[in-house]
């Protein structure tokens, strides 16, 4: 009899990993996803168009609190813990959970699910969400664009709406992302390499994603989502961490495995912090991977212009991912208050609906509001504490122009974090050397 399989997500690797590892294994049967992390990805089917045929009536995917009674129901014999930026810990609490429901507790390797491309691939990968991984990977677009080649940068999988319309994603123009009716934290992954001119893809069949990319490009930049390891085989394995978190390069999944298995690791924000966090940083890279290249960026805050805020009440929104399950109590946007003499405004008291529920999920978060924007009711719940805080300003710390989306009442400026390099080695030249070898 096959092998009764759960896959453990949260709407990424999950459908991927079986997509490549076991759609096809008749080996196995795959009777649910389990998903978390995000909103309202819960009780949906993964679709018969992407099951495939031993799947006729697609897969259920259930929430992760109904774990335990799913195993026993269904007579699981492993659960595959596929999804990412988790504590080392947590991720040990879950197979404890998945054992004492009497299955067994895995994870699906590198080898078995990495694609090979017929195009060099540089991937760019962290140790957590937030590290400066996007930025990073637009950087190294721009570089190669610069230099005449072709680029495709592709993202890791948003797959937050209807499955079966989004397998291919091709981004050229911000009127294809407003066409694709995305959420906030897919816009803010895809506006801007598409403003910079970088055509970007994400969807749900990565295999067929990287086969359209590779039609119209000289080389792929694999831009991965939380601390994911690569969906493709890398040609350059580029690992960012980030300084103001030393020590979580060693203590989450799977960013561990991105720093273990990277070419080139670069120790992001180092302008932010003593060099004494810089050089625990370091520690943990010699312990863990000695012979990887090191380079250290920088990430200055820009403000685009827009109202004074020298002692104005500002209301700070910034990149949700970033400080929900990234485990970041600020981000750009407070940086840049806090610079320009403005006075926080406090956004928690006046929390409408799920964003209310989004600070009981995290309540490490501070004084800022998450750009929670998962389906349209949740966007409403967003406009409506917005225009709820009394403030004098907004400044957003989200890569996304708030205002073409919701109605803002209050004058509102943008934070961005961009990167820097610092000192030597440099990633220009390492990015050069790339160029070279496919002269």
């Amino acid at each position: 009899m096959a092998e009764r399989i759960v896959i453990m997500g949260a709407g990424g690797r999950d459908f991927h990993d079986f997509n490549v590892a076991y759609r096809d294994d008749p080996s196995v049967e795959v009777v649910a996803f389990t998903a978390t992390q995000i909103p309202g990805i819960a009780g949906r089917t993964y679709p018969p168009v992407l099951s495939g045929p031993r799947y006729p009536d697609g897969i259920p995917i259930v929430d992760e609190s109904e774990l335990a009674d799913l195993i026993v129901r269904e007579r699981v014999d492993r659960v595959l813990f596929a999804y990412s930026d988790l504590a080392h810990e947590i991720v040990m609490h879950k197979a404890s959970t998945v054992l004492a429901a009497g299955a067994d507790f895995g994870l699906t390797g590198p080898n078995r699910t990495m694609v090979e491309s017929t195009k060099p691939v540089i991937a760019v990968c962290a140790a957590r969400t937030g590290s400066g991984k996007s930025q990073t990977s637009r950087l190294i677009g721009r570089m190669l664009t610069e230099a005449g080649l072709k680029v495709s940068l592709i993202r890791h999988p948003m797959p937050y709406g209807a499955l079966e319309r989004m397998q291919v994603q091709r981004f050229e123009t911000l009127a294809d992302i407003d066409a694709s009716d995305p959420t906030i934290e897919e816009r803010e992954e895809y506006e801007a390499p598409v403003e910079e001119g970088l055509l970007t893809w994400a969807g749900v069949d990565y295999e067929g994603i990287i086969r359209a990319a590779e039609a119209e490009s000289d080389v792929i930049v694999w831009d991965g989502g939380n601390n994911d390891y690569p969906f493709y085989r890398p040609d350059l394995f580029i690992t960012v961490l980030d300084a103001l978190r030393p020590g979580h390069e060693l203590s989450h999944h799977p960013g561990e495995v991105n720093l273990r298995m990277a070419d080139v690791v670069i120790i992001n924000k180092v302008d932010s912090v003593d060099p004494e966090r810089i050089a625990e940083v370091e520690d943990g890279i010699a312990w863990l991977n000695p012979d990887a290249e090191v380079l250290h960026t920088a990430s200055p805050v820009k403000l685009d212009p827009g109202p004074d805020l020298a002692g104005a009440r500002v209301l700070v929104i910034e990149d949700g991912p970033t400080i929900t399950h990234g485990g970041m109590p600020y981000g750009a946007g407070t940086v840049a208050v806090k610079a320009a003499g403005g006075k926080i405004v406090d956004p928690r008291p006046h929390a409408v609906g799920s964003i209310a529920g989004t600070y009981e999920q995290y309540p490490h978060i501070g004084s800022v509001l998450p750009a929670m924007g998962y389906g349209a009711d949740q966007l409403e719940e967003l406009a409506a504490t917005i225009a709820a805080v009394p403030c004098d300003v907004v400044v957003t710390g989200t890569p996304i122009d708030l205002g073409r989306i919701i109605e803002v009442p209050q004058p509102m400026r943008h934070a961005r974090y961009h990167s820097v390099e610092v000192g030597a080695p440099r990633l220009a030249d390492l990015v050069q050397e790339a160029v070279d070898s496919l002269a």
